[in-house]
C-alpha cells in the first residue's frame, strides 16, 4: 500500500473502524493514531510492529513514538516488549515484527553463520556505551582490598579484572566454580566482559561446536541470564556478577545487592552497543518505509541528546509499556551520572549516547569489531582471510539507508549537513581500551593475532 496526502484520510477512517469492532491492546504494546503530517517518500507499508527488551538503550523507539517522530513519516507504529533477544530474532526473521531493537551482534551472527542464520540489515545504531560490569556484596568486599582509592578513599576508575583475581583464586581454592552472568552469546555485554577478564590474564572460556556454552578453560563461567532478571539473579548466589546494559546495574545498587565495577565507556571508549535491525527482504520490499523508520529514529536519536531532554525521556521510559523501572533508577544513569557503591555517584556524561559522536551511523568498522570477537573466541570456528570481514560488514550495515535518510533530514532543516560523516565506513584506528590494545577496522587479522587471549589467524 502506497500512503500519500490523498489517502491519509481514508487509512485513518480505517484504523478507526477496525479499533471501535473490538481490538485489544496487550499490555506492553502502544498503539498510535493517524500522522500528523505526510513524508514526501511513498511509504510501502505504514502499519508496522517493532521489538524491544527492557532496557534504557530501546529508548529511540519509544522517543519516535511518543514525539510523533513515527507520524511524521507516515507511519503507524506500535512497539512491543519482547520476553527474551532470541525471542527478538526468531520473530524478526520469521517477520512476526517488521523491525527490532537488537543486540549488534545478532544479525552479524545470522550472517556470519553463528546460530539460527539469515540476512538480516542494520541501517541504524542506537546508541554507544550504556553497559556495566555488577558484582555482588560478597565479591567487592573481597576486590577492594586491591583497588587503588582516591585522596578521598574512593576507588579510582576503571577498575580492572585485575582485583577480581584473588577472588577467583579464592573461590577456586573453595573448590567453588566463579560464575557470572551475560545477556546472550552475541552480545555486546558477553565480548565486553570477556575483553575485561581476558586484559587482566582471566580465560573467559571458549566456544566450539561441541561446546556451545563457550567454557573451555575457562577461569570465569560465564553463561546468559535476560537483562531484568540479572539482579534477581545476583541477589539468589547462582551468579556472583554479570554485565548488562541499563537500569539492571543501578537497580543493584539501589537494591544494595551489588556494586557495579566498571561500565563499557571504560573497556572500550564509544563503543557501539544496540542495533535497529530489519530482514534484507523488508528493506527490498519497503525501500522507502525502511528510509522513513530510519529518519524518525534519527530525528529520536537527536532528539535524546538535546540538552534539557533527557527528564522527559526518563519519565517516558519509566512507563510499564516501555523500560518500567523507577524514575530515579533511570536518571542515575540516562541523566549524566552513574552511581557505583551506594553513594558513589560520579559524572558520566558520555554513559548513554544516542546521537553525538556519530552514534546513529553504521559503520562498518563496528561490525568488523564484533566479528574479530567471534572469531577471537570461537564462535567463527575458522580462520577467515581479512576482504571476508570487510564484505560481510557491507552485507549487514547499511549506511547508504541512513545516509538517504539523513540527507532528506537535512533538506527539511531537521538536522544539519554536517552532521552526516564523510565517510568510507571505517572508524579511524583507536587505542581507547581498557588494555590500550590497537583497533583498527582494516586489519581484523592482526587485531585477532594481538591478544595473548583466543584463537589466531
Amino acid at each position: 500500500m502506497k500512503i500519500t496526502s490523498l489517502n491519509i484520510i481514508t487509512l485513518f477512517a480505517s484504523a478507526v473502524f477496525i479499533t471501535s469492532c473490538g481490538g485489544k491492546k496487550k499490555k506492553t504494546t502502544t498503539e498510535t493514531t493517524a500522522p500528523a503530517t505526510t513524508t514526501s517518500l511513498e511509504i510501502e507499508k505504514p502499519q508496522l510492529t517493532f521489538g524491544f527488551i527492557k532496557l534504557t538503550d530501546m529508548a529511540p523507539l519509544a522517543i519516535a513514538k511518543e514525539k510523533g517522530f513515527f507520524e511524521e513519516e507516515g507511519l503507524f507504529v506500535s512497539v512491543e516488549a519482547q520476553s527474551n533477544w532470541k525471542n527478538i530474532l526468531d520473530r524478526v526473521i520469521d517477520g512476526q515484527l517488521d523491525g527490532s531493537h537488537m543486540l549488534a551482534g545478532q544479525p552479524i551472527a545470522a550472517g556470519a553463520g553463528f546460530g539460527r542464520q539469515a540476512e538480516l540489515v542494520t541501517p541504524f545504531s542506537m546508541d554507544l556505551n550504556g553497559n556495566g560490569i555488577t558484582v555482588s556484596n560478597k565479591v567487592w568486599e573481597g576486590m577492594k582490598p586491591h583497588v587503588k582509592k582516591d585522596s578521598d578513599g574512593k576507588p579510582v576508575h576503571p577498575i580492572s579484572a585485575d582485583a577480581l583475581k584473588p577472588v577467583i583464586t579464592a573461590y577456586k581454592n573453595e573448590g567453588k566454580p566463579f560464575k557470572m552472568g551475560m545477556v546472550f552469546p552475541v552480545s555486546t555485554h558477553n565480548y565486553e566482559i570477556r575483553y575485561w577478564l581476558a586484559a587482566s590474564g582471566i580465560h573467559p572460556g571458549m566456544y566450539s561446536a561441541d561446546n556451545i556454552q563457550g567454557q573451555i578453560d575457562a577461569e570465569v563461567l560465564l553463561s546468559v541470564t535476560p537483562p531484568p532478571q540479572m539482579p534477581a539473579t545476583l541477589e539468589a548466589g547462582t551468579i556472583y556478577g554479570y554485565c548488562v546494559g541499563e537500569p539492571w546495574n543501578q537497580q543493584a545498587v539501589a537494591k544494595g545487592i551489588g556494586v557495579p565495577v566498571t561500565t563499557n565507556y571504560d573497556i572500550w571508549k564509544n563503543n557501539p552497543e544496540k542495533v535497529f535491525v530489519m530482514t534484507k527482504k523488508f528493506v527490498e520490499e519497503n525501500p522507502n518505509t525502511a528510509v522513513a523508520v530510519t529518519k524518525a529514529l534519527i530525528r529520536a536519536g537527536k532528539w535524546l541528546d538535546t540538552p534539557g531532554n533527557r527528564q522527559e525521556a526518563v519519565e517516558i521510559l519509566s512507563k510499564p509499556e516501555y523500560v518500567g523501572a523507577p524514575v530515579n533508577v533511570l536518571a542515575n544513569s540516562m541523566t549524566g551520572t552513574f552511581e557505583f557503591e551506594k553513594g558513589d555517584k560520579r559524572e558520566m556524561p558520555d554513559f548513554n549516547v544516542f546521537y553525538r559522536y556519530n552514534a546513529t551511523y553504521p559503520f562498518y568498522s563496528d561490525a568488523v569489531w564484533f566479528l574479530t570477537q567471534m572469531r577471537r573466541w570461537g564462535q567463527i570456528p575458522t580462520e577467515k582471510p581479512a576482504d571476508w570481514y570487510d564484505t560481510k560488514a557491507k552485507e549487514i550495515y547499511r549506511p547508504d539507508i541512513w545516509i538517504k535518510a539523513a540527507k532528506l533530514l537535512a533538506e527539511e532543516g531537521k538536522i544539519p549537513t554536517s552532521d552526516i560523516p564523510e565517510t568510507d565506513g571505517y572508524k579511524p584506528a583507536t587505542t581507547d581500551f581498557i588494555d590500550g590494545n590497537k583497533y583498527d577496522g582494516k586489519d581484523p587479522i592482526g587485531y585477532i593475532n594481538s591478544f595473548e587471549i583466543g584463537n589466531k589467524n
